[in-house]
């Protein structure tokens, strides 16, 4: 199980309607606020649904990539 903190950018599955599919976490707990990093848009996921659609961190909390 990997470690979520406040701050990573992460890659998901499936595309957002504007194309992007990069998301910086925003909130942690028992659901979970992603930002959408090409179009702002926030969305809140219950925890169960994150951890399923998540593919892979892309840049830890803090790292200016």
């Amino acid at each position: 199980m990997d470690s979520y903190r406040v701050g990573q950018i992460v890659q998901m599955k499936k595309d957002h309607p504007c194309g992007a599919n990069r998301w910086k976490i925003i909130r942690i707990g028992m659901d979970f606020r992603i930002k959408c990093l090409h179009c702002g848009r926030s969305v809140l996921l219950p925890r169960s649904r994150f951890e399923r659609r998540v593919k892979k961190i892309l840049a830890e909390a803090g790292d200016d990539s």
